[in-house]
């Protein structure tokens, strides 16, 4: 079956027709048929450069020899056990190992669960009942963070979805990013706040690049008003390098989540931090977090294989980040002077708007309609970006000068 006679089905049996709301590309979305290296071959035949690479997780490329094979090998030992396996022990002390803040680390099941994990449990440990998000931050489809960002600098939250309660998103402000003074206004008011959680890097929006000295001013002001300061790195997580944004930035958060890349293209999340805050978690403490396919075999072995395989290839954030520079460079001073390319590693977008947006208000002012030409026009050069003005494109060790090329010239067409 074609792409559209797939569509048509799957409408009368799934919401929307899709999984996912951002797969519901109008008039109706492609379905891909396989995928290797930085391309995509749909059921219709057609290959594509992939600058989507599933929302970020396939820093590798898609069917990546290594993450290949170590999911082969756990295939012949079974898929899922109920218990504990040696992977758990193993993949926790590498990723602790490569963040100085991170003593301890549970593995779930999603970004959103280890999000929905982390501000429980920064709740559990502080006594405190209130946390702050940031205008434009995604953490997740759960309750407590979908709340309408652009409200205002130190509104309650506004539910963003029906089925949300009032109630429960009133226990959650708001701020602009890149706004430190709007942060320590709020906690000078509050005393009832347990957690800030943040991108470090705002992803599902950008990038939008933290300005200089931002996060370590968050990190500050957080402290001194006894706030615990969550720093959700699903997206960013071994994405800005080993160490994601925290190593990056210099900045030690109280709680990390990870996801995406640390599963190898596998589902998978994970929250952690101090110990003193982690060791209330249970069975060791009282605040309650479990789940059925959490530590699924697998998925620790896809992500041991990955994050094993950076460690041995240290060169390769500055080659991805290299890769977005060529893309960068090559765009004619017409489109620099109406528009704005921002990068950050190999996390990059070409924004319709003329200077580079510092937070959610400035995204806003995208030119939308012009974005959406300029998909549909990168999808008929046999480039696939995700199709939102409002996502970030990601790069892969996978992506080829020729795949740079073809890129570049759809900024320049």
């Amino acid at each position: 079956m074609q792409s559209r006679d797939l569509f048509a089905d799957a409408q009368t049996l799934m919401p929307g027709g899709v999984s996912s709301p951002v797969r519901a590309i109008k008039p109706y979305p492609f379905y891909t048929a396989r995928a290797e290296g930085s391309h995509i071959t749909t059921v219709d035949g057609t290959t594509l450069i992939d600058c989507c690479m599933a929302y970020g997780p396939l820093l590798l490329g898609h069917a990546h020899p290594e993450i290949k094979k170590a999911i082969a090998v756990q295939l012949d030992k079974g898929w899922l056990y109920g218990t504990p396996t040696p992977y758990e022990p193993e993949f926790a002390r590498l990723i602790t190992g490569d963040h100085p803040g991170m003593d301890m680390v549970r593995f779930v099941s999603s970004g959103s669960e280890a999000t929905m994990a982390a501000i429980r449990l920064a709740r559990g440990f502080s006594g405190k009942s209130d946390i702050v998000k940031i205008e434009g931050g995604f953490h997740g489809a759960h309750d407590a963070v979908l709340v309408k960002a652009g409200s205002g600098a130190t509104t309650m939250g506004v539910p963003d979805s029906a089925g949300v309660l009032p109630a429960l998103v009133a226990h959650t402000r708001q701020l602009p990013y890149n706004d430190p003074e709007a942060l320590e206004a709020l906690l000078a008011k509050n005393t009832d706040i347990a957690a800030l959680i943040i991108e470090p890097v705002l992803g599902n929006i950008g990038p939008v690049i933290p300005q200089d000295g931002y996060l370590k001013a968050v990190r500050e002001i957080t402290k001194a008003y006894d706030v615990l300061l969550i720093f959700d790195e699903v997206i960013t997580g071994y994405r800005l390098g080993i160490g994601g944004a925290q190593v990056k930035f210099g900045v030690r958060p109280d709680l990390t989540t990870l996801g995406k890349i640390i599963g190898g293209g596998l589902p998978i999340g994970a929250f952690s931090g101090k110990r003193e805050i982690m060791s209330l978690v249970a069975p060791q403490g009282p605040v309650y977090q479990a789940g059925t396919f959490s530590g699924n075999p697998l998925s620790l072995a896809a992500g041991i294989a990955t994050i094993r395989w950076l460690h041995d290839h240290p060169g390769t954030y500055a080659d991805l980040a290299e890769k977005a520079r060529i893309i960068d460079e090559s765009l004619p001073s017409e489109k620099k002077a109406t528009g704005s390319f921002v990068r950050i590693g190999s996390m990059f977008k070409y924004f319709f708007r003329k200077d580079a947006p510092q937070n959610y208000t400035d995204v806003k002012e995208c030119d939308t309609a012009a974005f959406t030409r300029f998909w549909q026009k990168m999808l008929d050069r046999g480039v696939f970006l995700p199709p939102s003005q409002f996502e970030t494109n990601f790069l892969s060790v996978a992506h080829t000068p020729q795949d740079l090329e073809i890129i570049a010239g759809g900024y320049i067409a």
